[in-house]
């Protein structure tokens, strides 16, 4: 399995027809690859960095002997697998029930980690329209359409990079 030291990674499936669908963006801190963990022999989805990134890698035995030996590790690592569960869960409702519109503010609020912090981040300068619109399950189009009128409602700003303001998450809470 894998840790993300610094930067960000795109995990990626691919349909049989090849259709690309992003499944999840991980920051440092996060893991991916643990489902050898539970005897997983073929990886799911593909990882890339979507920013410069260091990734290390960690043995399945390195790894299970981390989670007997270091309590705290093993509490810290079963925190995270519980909230990237809650997170799978959300995405999941996210995607049966809202609009597209609705998904593409949700994971621009989600990128930028507003709410978690005082100012919104800058967005990373690198995704594409084409990778949000993998994100969210819909057409490049579409999310051009609706990063325009984001923009025009004030919600978000291009600036050598997208800035995200808390307001985009009006988008998300009406009905």
């Amino acid at each position: 399995m894998f840790y993300v030291d610094s930067g960000r990674i795109k995990l990626t499936v691919f349909s049989a027809r090849g259709k690309e669908a992003v499944i999840g963006v991980l920051d440092p801190g996060s893991f991916f690859g643990e489902g050898c963990l539970a005897g997983q022999r073929v990886r799911m989805s593909t990882a890339s960095a979507i920013l410069p990134a260091s990734v290390v890698r960690v043995s399945k035995s390195a790894m299970i002997r981390m989670l007997h030996e270091e309590p705290e590790f093993a509490e810290v690592f079963t925190a995270y697998l519980l909230s990237r569960n809650v997170r799978i869960e959300e995405d999941l409702v996210d995607q049966l029930f809202n609009s597209s519109e609705k998904r593409l503010a949700r994971i621009l609020l989600l990128l930028a980690q507003v709410g978690k912090q005082a100012k919104p981040e800058a967005v990373i300068p690198a995704v594409s329209q084409e990778t949000l619109a993998a994100m969210v399950g819909t057409t490049r189009s579409r999310v051009n359409y609706f990063m325009n009128r984001f923009r025009r409602l004030g919600f978000i700003e291009y600036n050598g990079g997208l800035h995200v303001h808390g307001g985009l998450l009006t988008v998300v809470l009406r009905d």
